[in-house]
């Protein structure tokens, strides 16, 4: 069981840390409040790994603290700050963390990055011994600039991009459980974008909290699918198609079935199959069939797969898998490095924002947003001026929600953001040499 310092001078973000901690299943090694306690606890109690918020009282902040930890006992630092800015993240970057979260967090975030961070630094472990072990004649190990300091290169993080789900069956395939919940989530919310009807059936998943109002209003329906009761999902899918309706737009029906527990591998093969077989009779069927291919080999990998022509398999930690918005045309499937998405988000921002105020939301939780969706981190005050401009102009108005500020849209505001978005979208699709669609812009009035 791994052992967490976590440090933060807000006792309620540390007491909050705690309990959430503890509930994954990590031991809460100490807690500190300062950058000069955290190095002597972190000396005394020697932890796997620190949870380390920038921004603290005393002589030294978070950054300093981290470097001190990382040089002298090698334990692998994530911050945990509300601070995104370029500039804070460019001294960040000078320490080698091994992970950073913005504040306000969730327990996926968390643990991914605990997960993450103590896999990176078993592996650069194994990789120095190995190296150690078995160096090459007259050759530096790898990884070696020549001084004897030594440096690991890590697999480049990828993105995966999904331009429409929602017309095919996709094959899922994972193995880490604890990536699926932000996929799924997507998937859910670009489901309910379509309208028609939507059907969730897993075995473990936190995202009820996120649809209650959905599900409250039929939009979406959720459901627990034990050990021991894959049988009875056939039933269920029958009873969803059987009651569709004639139309064909409306009447669409949207399933993300995941198989997180693999044992009724013959039951989950007939749940396949059935979905399969009601989009080869013209049911408006489509979705995603999600599997977790940690237990089971090739030659049941292969049954699945039968039938199905788009497959994605996330075999590790460092790939993203992220639905397209309908602000950036790709193609069905397309594999692009971090640093592209980093780059177009950035340069980008403004149908980014613009594609988040479909409902009140603080500028916040748009930074939050964006670091979920695209793993990029902007700083607060470029969503904010933006934010601001738009209040001016009429097209946001503001509404204060405790200690937040909530933006939502106002008439012309929605139709504004509807046109900019608009705009967007034959832009890019100019750009790309998309040939069927004229380089015109619609009309504002």
């Amino acid at each position: 069981m791994s052992k967490i310092l976590v440090v933060d001078d807000e006792a309620i973000i540390t007491m909050q840390l705690e309990e959430r901690l503890s509930a994954m299943g990590y031991t809460v090694a100490g807690m500190a409040s300062s950058g000069e306690d955290a190095i002597e606890k972190a000396r005394r109690l020697a932890p796997d790994l620190v949870l380390m918020d920038i921004v603290m009282p005393g002589k030294l902040n978070g950054i300093e603290a981290a470097k001190t930890i990382a040089e002298e006992m090698e334990v692998p630092v994530v911050f945990v700050t509300s601070y995104a800015d370029d500039a804070i993240i460019e001294k960040a970057k000078q320490v080698g963390p091994y992970g950073y979260i913005v504040k306000p967090f969730n327990e996926l975030e968390i643990k991914a990055a605990i997960e993450v961070a103590l896999f990176r630094k078993t592996s650069e472990q194994e990789l120095r011994k190995a190296a150690a072990a078995t160096p090459a004649k007259g050759a530096l190990p790898k990884g070696s600039d020549g001084d004897g300091a030594e440096y690991i290169d890590l697999p480049e993080i990828k993105t995966v991009l999904l331009k429409d789900i929602f017309t095919d069956i996709v094959l899922f395939l994972y193995v880490d459980p604890t990536l699926k919940e932000p996929i799924f989530r997507f998937a859910i919310e670009a489901g309910l974008k379509k309208g028609g009807r939507n059907f969730f059936a897993y075995y473990r998943s936190v995202l009820q909290k996120y649809f209650l109002k959905e599900v409250q209003d039929g939009d979406l329906f959720m459901r627990r699918v034990k050990k021991g009761e894959v049988y009875l999902l056939p039933g269920v899918i029958e009873t969803c198609t059987g009651s569709l309706p004639q139309e064909p737009s409306p009447g669409t029906l949207q399933v993300l079935l995941d198989f997180s527990e693999t044992d009724e591998f013959a039951d989950i093969l007939t749940v396949k199959d059935l979905v399969l077989a009601k989009m080869a009779q013209g049911v408006p069927l489509s979705g995603i069939i999600a599997v977790n291919m940690a237990d089971i080999d090739h030659h049941r990998i292969k049954q699945l797969s039968e039938g199905i022509a788009k497959i994605i398999i996330s075999t590790g930690k460092e790939t993203t898998l992220s639905f397209a918005h309908r602000s950036f045309p790709s193609e069905a499937v397309t594999v692009v490095p971090q640093a592209t998405i980093d780059d177009v988000v950035k340069k980008s921002l403004e149908p980014v924002v613009l594609s988040l105020l479909e409902k009140p939301i603080s500028g916040y939780d748009i930074v939050h947003e964006i670091h979920s969706r695209y793993n990029v981190l902007i700083p607060q005050a470029r969503i904010y001026t933006y934010l601001y401009d738009l209040e001016q102009k009429g097209y946001l108005m503001m509404k204060a929600s405790g200690k937040s500020k909530l933006y939502s849209p106002t008439k012309t505001g929605k139709k504004y953001i509807h046109n900019r978005l608009s705009e967007f979208k034959f832009v890019f699709r100019h750009i790309m040499g998309d040939s069927d669609t004229p380089l015109a812009l619609p009309d504002k009035k």
